[in-house]
């Protein structure tokens, strides 16, 4: 069929009958038998997205190895001229590469919604000049490459940590290309390319040299200063800078840039394939009519933009073209066309029932069919493949099997090595799809096993660490910090003062009374950043004064007496005989494989500890913190199969009825192939239903019983109770705390927390309190898009409108109760077709469950809301939220309000909206910019995580502890409590020593090294704190390769830092240079070796030690700094013995 209609001599075919699956399957053998572009166009983005990833699989399993291009989706853009707002970063992106690949022919089939076809274009000679490749020996000028870059969308920013940033360090140029998985570092001599090597974005070192690169662009108009600045010209805006960017601004891009071309003459003879004809006509309908709804406020006609269909399809008349229909009736073909129907079955849905699948598989093979079985991960192919095995069906791995397939999936395949009627294959294939007249059936992945609305997608690696990483010193003037010895202070700046023959670099802390203090940046060791547990103003030291001392004091005996309960607890625990039970079982292995999402590290690595927990003969209690949506509740639900797999019967106890229904849908949701029965306890059930499920509890008839405090009733019984999960233990009563205490003495217990925690706090409390963190955010969340607007009725319709005709939900903050529903009626009526509601924190209990439960189960569109209404909901479905007078809250507040959007792999947008009558405070217009600016998960949110982590330390602690924290700082609080854990686990606490070492040594990082001040504070942080010698060596290559060959001064800070920390183990206070030799100070409690000191006074020359305690070494008075650094090693070594 397919040779047939590549070879019809008419210009326009059709081809009827075709699913969505059968579609992609025929395109790409269409390509295979012509070898000709093929540009597909389709009525949503959505059909492209599914019919783009169909072809991607298609591509692999028939084309690859053939020369042929990997398929290429080019989206539409989400937003439209005259809403004032610029399209979403990733899909801007997304099509400046794919017009770049389809212009420079690198492409064998492109898919693009109408929306994206009526796009009015450039020729494909202005795209091809978007991309840069570059090579080892290549001439460019740094200055050129960094414009060529700024004018592509790519954004100068150290470090490079996300796609479109680069940096430059002297003859080192950073830069993150699009599409790419790492970064890559260039190295110049003079203009020349000297070396290209990939880098690690989380550690900053090289990790892969490589020959040549290709920096693919971010923007497809480029945006030079000049043209931004003529742009702001004709649009004579106030809000509008010369030279920058501004909302919108590229649909003011064709009055200077005119667009007179289209995407289809971007590539070289293609066969055009129309995607359901009428749905294409009616989509672009759709589209004009709403252009020309906003023509008045678009900054171009909308033709100078788009194209009319009808101009669209009149174009080319001798081109190729081809219909695909799902349905064929009659009267649809044209003069000319040569109608082929081809008979396609959707695939039966199994809902895992795999009997059935594997009884319709033997059927069809009977048949003379061949049949596919489509897997979307590795742990589904091998989940398959040991229920294929179960059922004696043989099966071969993939279409052949190739040196790549593991070997212990190989041994399962029955007839792996000859030919296989029945097929096991890695691929995203959803819906599958019979053909009766090529005796062949897919059956999909999402026939087999359902699957939840967003599936998980490939997605290109993430920083695992990128959200809760703090920086070593992310200072700004103004921030306050902790010195280790005259306690908090405000950070004043730099400065450089002369000492002599050298200039020393000093940071300068301002105390109480306005008394400055000037640390020498070489004693940076004795500098942490100030984080309390709230955003207010801690009160600031006195210098040289008593209560920092004291306070230190205070704090840590409060804390000993907290610790102590801790560790009782701990020990009674050890003390109790629990169930041990067995280890995992094959049914574990399956129900772990059928997870559709993959498993971050954090996940597996929790489940592991929470195993090893639930094995040990003791009870269990341990904590599982992280973020909403980064996966709790499958680790607990893997943990209460382990349960089950034994007999057990598991408990799931939540704060609120919404939250324990959405658990209760969760589990059923995930259990629903296994023999489990489930059951909840909550209001929403009836007394007698209720009544029910409590006997059937007491008979052992219900395996998972899921409810709110009602499961810690005297009248609840479990015959053989084996796990309790509860989630956010901190929100309960204090009677159910304390029932809570007296059931984790018998009962393995799982407790989840959705606020975040410090690692460094959860290292501390190890051996106190059992915890388990998860900090890698899904792979597959997309970036949240942010934008900051002046409150604007039109763009509130605009953007509750575009989220609802995709099929998504909004949530709209605004946090007054007194007008939440005059503004809920502005809302209907900007938006009458939307389904507005109304939630607050002054609503009853069950009437605001109601309404969470209605907008849960897409009973509303539109939730108007406040700040405190249930923080703990997952939605995927909510992907827009609004923010009315967003400058009234903190970057943390701001951040877990738009933390509640882009939990699913769909774009999601932020709208922060400010009054257009107010002036923004400083502070307020900062926050909103770092919001904006840092629109991707991790990056600069860092401050704002960690602010949110400090809340989760203090919730985990307890008030009392919350404000001790806030008090001295957390980093001075958890070595506290790192303290009081070691002494009371026995463990010997030596003095903490901070050396002093003066010796005259020019041993600072010039500002032409690295020219950055945060950088280089951050620097000088980093080696202060470096420690160990290998990770002092590490650090140095790892200045080197990001800043080149490092300075001898700078090589000395190193030396002289490693000689510091031997000094401070030594218990040296301070080491000074005198005349022709050094006096060195013990501390008081130093436990340097007496024996060792009197042989090094001995066996040195002019060596003595003073009544006064002082250790008077000579040395070479000529000696090089960095022969002077080895001499001065080479005695504290002596000492250290």
């Amino acid at each position: 069929m397919v040779r047939r209609l590549a070879h019809e001599p008419t210009t326009r075919s059709m081809l009827g009958g075709l699913t969505p699956t059968a579609k992609a399957l025929y395109l790409t053998l269409l390509w295979e038998n012509l070898e000709q572009p093929i540009l597909v166009v389709t009525d949503t983005n959505r059909t492209a997205e599914i019919l783009h990833e169909l072809l991607e699989t298609f591509h692999g399993l028939l084309l690859a190895g053939r020369g042929a291009r990997p398929p290429v989706h080019i989206p539409a853009l989400d937003v439209l001229p005259g809403q004032g707002l610029s399209p979403h970063t990733e899909i801007k992106a997304q099509r400046a590469v794919g017009l770049f690949r389809l212009a420079s022919g690198k492409c064998s089939i492109a898919v693009t919604p109408v929306a994206s076809a009526l796009l009015r274009t450039e020729g494909a000679a202005a795209y091809r000049q978007l991309a840069l490749a570059l090579r080892q020996e290549d001439e460019i000028a740094m200055d050129d490459l960094a414009s060529h870059l700024d004018s592509i969308g790519y954004e100068k920013r150290e470090p490079v940590e996300m796609e479109g940033e680069y940096s430059i360090r002297g003859g080192i140029f950073d830069v993150f290309p699009a599409e790419a998985h790492r970064p890559i570092r260039i190295e110049f001599f003079g203009d020349t390319v000297e070396s290209l090597r990939r880098f690690d974005p989380e550690t900053q070192r090289s990790v892969l040299k490589v020959e040549e690169v290709t920096l693919l662009p971010m923007e497809e108009t480029p945006r030079t200063r000049d043209f931004l600045r003529r742009l702001a010209e004709l649009m004579q805006a106030d809000d509008v800078v010369p030279g920058e960017t501004f909302p919108g601004w590229e649909f003011a891009a064709p009055l200077l840039r005119p667009r007179n071309d289209s995407i289809e003459n971007l590539i070289e003879k293609p066969i055009l394939v129309w995607d359901e004809p009428e749905a294409l006509k009616v989509a672009a309908e759709r589209l004009w009519k709403r252009l020309e709804g906003l023509a008045e406020q678009s900054p171009c006609p909308p033709d100078q933009v788009f194209r009319h269909w009808g101009e669209f399809q009149a174009q080319h008349p001798d081109r190729r073209e081809i219909e695909l229909r799902n349905l064929s009736l009659e009267g649809d073909t044209h003069a000319g066309d040569a109608p082929l129907e081809i008979r396609s079955q959707p695939g039966m849905a199994f809902r895992n029932n795999m009997p059935a699948a594997v009884s319709e598989a033997r059927t069809l093979v009977d048949k003379g069919y061949r049949v596919a079985f489509f897997a979307a991960a590795q742990g589904e192919v091998e989940r398959l493949a040991d229920i294929l095995g179960e059922y004696s069906l043989p099966f071969q791995l993939g279409m052949e099997l190739t040196g790549s397939t593991p070997q212990y999936l190989a041994d399962r395949a029955y007839m792996a090595m000859q030919t296989a009627s029945v097929y096991l294959i890695q691929g995203q294939v959803r819906r599958g799809v019979t053909l009766p007249e090529a005796q062949f059936a897919l059956i999909g992945s999402e026939d087999l096993f359902e699957a939840s609305d967003y599936a998980a997608q490939p997605a290109r690696a993430r920083s695992h660490v990128a959200l809760f990483t703090p920086e070593s010193l992310d200072l700004k003037i103004g921030d306050y910090v902790v010195h280790a010895q005259h306690g908090i202070g405000r950070f004043t700046g730099l400065r450089q003062i002369s000492g002599g023959d050298t200039m020393e670099d000093f940071m300068v802390v301002e105390y109480a009374a306005e008394s400055k203090l000037y640390v020498p940046l070489t004693r940076l060791d004795l500098i942490q950043k100030y984080r309390g547990a709230n955003e207010g103003k801690p009160s600031l030291d006195k210098l040289g004064g008593v209560t920092w001392a004291k306070t230190k004091s205070r704090v840590k005996a409060k804390m000993r007496d907290m610790a102590e309960e801790l560790l009782k607890l701990y020990a009674e625990r050890k003390m109790s005989e629990g169930y041990a039970f067995s280890a995992d079982s094959n049914w574990q292995r399956e129900f772990e494989d059928a997870f559709e999402y993959s498993a971050t590290r954090d996940q597996l690595q929790a489940v592991t500890e929470i195993k090893r927990d639930m094995e040990s003969p003791h009870p269990m209690d341990r904590l599982l913190c992280g973020d909403v949506g980064f996966g709790k509740t499958e680790v607990a639900m893997r943990a209460a199969f382990k349960a089950l797999g034994d007999g057990k019967q598991v408990a799931v106890l939540a704060p609120t009825t919404v939250l324990a229904l959405q658990h209760f849908e969760t589990f059923q949701k995930r259990f629903q192939a296994f023999p489990v029965r489930i059951e909840m306890l909550s209001r929403f059930r009836s007394p007698k239903e209720t009544k029910a499920v409590l006997a059937d509890l007491k008979a052992g008839k219900v395996d998972v019983v899921v409810g709110t405090h009602r499961i810690l009733s005297k009248d609840l019984e479990f015959p053989d109770l084996g796990l309790l999960v509860v989630d956010e233990e901190q929100r309960f009563g204090v009677a159910h705390k304390e029932r809570l205490k007296q059931m984790k003495k018998s009962v393995d217990v799982l407790t989840m927390s959705a606020t975040p925690i410090p690692r460094t706090l959860h290292m501390s409390l190890l051996g106190l309190r059992d915890m388990s963190v998860i900090e890698t955010p899904p792979k597959d969340r997309l970036a949240v898009q942010t934008v900051v607007a002046k409150y604007n009725p039109d763009l509130i319709k605009t953007a509750i409108e575009q989220e609802v005709q995709r099929g998504g939900q909004v949530y709209f903050v605004h946090n007054r109760v007194d007008s939440i529903w005059t503004r809920a009626a502005t809302i209907q009526e900007l938006v009458p077709g939307a389904r507005v509601t109304v939630g607050h924190g002054q609503m009853g209990e069950t009437e605001l469950e109601k309404v969470l439960l209605s907008f849960m189960h897409r009973g509303a569109d539109v939730f108007v809301c406040t700040t405190i209404v249930e923080n703990g909901l997952d939605i995927p479905l909510a992907n827009t939220i609004i923010i009315e007078n967003a400058q009234n809250y903190g970057l943390s507040e701001l951040y877990q309000l738009r933390g509640r959007v882009g939990r699913s792999n769909r774009r999601a947008y932020a709208y922060l909206m400010v009054p257009t009558d107010v002036d923004l405070t400083e502070v307020a217009r900062k926050r909103l910019a770092a919001l904006k600016e840092f629109s991707d998960l991790g990056a600069g949110f860092k401050i704002a995580a960690l602010d949110l982590e400090l809340r989760g330390a203090g919730n985990l602690l307890g008030g009392e502890q919350h404000g001790h924290l806030a008090v001295v700082g957390y980093e001075t609080y958890v070595k506290l409590l790192d303290e009081t854990a070691r002494e009371l686990r026995g463990e010997t606490v030596a003095p903490e020593v901070h050396s002093s070492l003066n010796l005259g040594l020019d041993i600072r990082i010039p500002t032409d090294y690295i020219a950055d001040e945060q950088q280089r504070l951050k620097a000088y942080k980093r080696i202060a704190d470096a420690g160990d010698p290998a990770k002092a060596v590490a650090l140095l290559q790892e200045l080197e390769d990001r800043y080149g060959a490092a300075p001898e001064s700078v090589r000395h800070l190193v030396e002289f830092s490693q000689l510091k920390t031997m000094a401070a183990r030594c218990g040296i206070e301070a080491i000074d240079r005198r005349g022709g030799g050094v006096n060195i100070k013990f501390h008081p409690g130093s436990a340097v070796d007496p024996h060792a000191l009197m042989r090094l006074v001995s066996e040195t020359a002019g060596a003595q030690f003073t009544p006064a305690g002082i250790l008077r070494v000579p040395l070479d008075p000529a000696a090089a700094p960095g022969v002077l650094l080895v001499q001065l090693r080479a005695q504290i070594e002596g000492l250290a013995g």
